[in-house]
């Protein structure tokens, strides 16, 4: 179906209007508050992945097991999670601007915590601070575009910040290994302190507050609890943030287990690989960017539905031919990519739905929907590792299980409330 997206807003007309939104920016401040914005919320995902290639040395250099070391990785995205829940609310309260800069300033001295950390305890526990800090970022640029941008424009001005949220989970591994080139595990959170430091200037002098005095809500625990239930009770909303959890942990799914399946099960060399994981993080780089010029002709929705459909068909080629092992690693590689391509236009028109139902409580929604994303991608990863049996079947599986749980959410729920 056409549409006119200027004519036809995302919200239904049974929606409640969100209060009036400071002036959007336009020209070069447009271009500079998507730079900011994207630089910022690509920490989080460097944070969480960077240091994968360099799990095997950590774990031999602190003398601890396999899943010892893999509790580091767990306790980051525990803290990503539960510190949104925390950080939204107070995101509402006194804006957006002083979270984010207290947020980056406590990442940068977790990451130090993590460079001196004389055992495991210590590393997991400031990996945990880290995650807890670095869920400041997203709240705070999630939130931020919802205070300037609702609707479409909203929706455009994620497929930027997704070029970097989509591609940074995928290229970090390979910047790890770079640096590992020259240096250490610890060297990484070296690089990870130094890029906080960058961050937290350029947040300073290149991000305005965007939360009005006037729009601020209390921080009371009633009020805040009263908040979320009226979130939960948002069925469109719970929907959508469900789909956002689902189709990030596919790429989690893909990134946890992507490195085993092409190199231990197919042999591709370490330089093969990182052709394959840079060909996969192209795709996913011109689907979002493809977003916008798809939303100059249909409405959000109408794209969220098409890109679970498509990534859920393409998982399912994917099992195929994971369980035949016909055509071997030629039959494998074209469904990955799809699916990972799939992302690139789901996760822009998802937050952008979400959050376009809640403009008065922005903080804490895009704290429920970094949760749920971050939640569902911590369960949803180690899967393909406990189920490992020499084939590609269990990441295949996986990936096939949450697309198409999007997919039926999509077209069961989200589509019949904005029809």
């Amino acid at each position: 179906m056409r549409v006119d997206p200027t004519e036809q807003p995302i919200l239904p007309p049974s929606a409640v209007a969100a209060p009036p939104a400071p002036i959007a920016p336009t020209g070069r401040a447009y271009v500079q508050l998507v730079i900011v914005l994207g630089a910022l919320i690509g920490l989080g995902p460097l944070t969480i992945d960077m240091y994968l290639p360099a799990l095997p040395a950590l774990q031999d250099d602190l003398g601890v097991t396999e899943s010892a070391t893999q509790l580091t990785l767990t306790g980051m995205l525990a803290g990503l999670a539960v510190g949104q829940l925390i950080i939204g609310p107070i995101s509402d309260s006194v804006g957006r601007r002083r979270p984010l800069l207290i947020g980056i300033s406590v990442h940068v001295l977790a990451s130090v915590l993590c460079l001196l950390a004389p055992g495991i305890v210590t590393l997991t526990a400031a990996r945990v601070i880290q995650g807890f800090a670095g869920a400041a970022l997203g709240v705070s640029a999630m939130a931020t575009v919802r205070d300037l941008f609702s609707g479409v424009a909203a929706a455009r001005v994620l497929s930027r910040l997704m070029l970097v949220m989509g591609a940074a989970p995928v290229l970090a591994p390979t910047l790890g290994g770079l640096v590992l080139e020259w240096t250490n595990w610890r060297g990484i959170f070296a690089v990870l302190g130094a890029a906080g430091v960058v961050l937290v200037t350029v947040a300073f002098f290149g991000l305005k507050e965007t939360l009005p005095v006037s729009r601020r809500r209390s921080l009371r625990l009633r009020s805040t609890l009263r908040t979320y239930g009226t979130l939960l009770r948002d069925v469109p909303f719970v929907a959508l943030i469900l789909v956002a959890g689902t189709m990030m942990s596919a790429m989690f799914a893909y990134v946890s287990g992507s490195s085993f399946v092409l190199q231990d099960v197919y042999g591709l060399s370490e330089r093969a690989f990182a052709i394959v994981f840079g060909v996969n993080a192209l795709g996913i780089i011109v689907f979002t960017q493809l977003n916008p010029v798809l939303l100059k002709r249909y409405a959000p929705q109408q794209i969220l539905g098409v890109a679970t459909v498509l990534a859920a068909a393409s998982a399912a080629v994917l099992v195929t031919a994971a369980i035949t092992e016909v055509g071997g690693l030629a039959t494998i590689l074209p469904p990955l990519a799809m699916i990972i391509a799939s992302c690139g236009l789901a996760l822009p028109n998802t937050p952008a739905l979400a959050l376009s139902r809640h403009g008065e409580a922005a903080g804490t929604a895009a704290a429920m929907l970094g949760c749920v994303q971050f939640g569902i991608g911590a369960v949803v990863a180690p899967l393909v590792g406990a189920f490992a049996n020499g084939t590609a079947v269990p990441m295949a599986m996986v990936m096939l299980v949450v697309t198409s749980t999007a997919a039926v959410i999509v077209h069961t729920v989200v589509r019949r409330a904005y029809a």
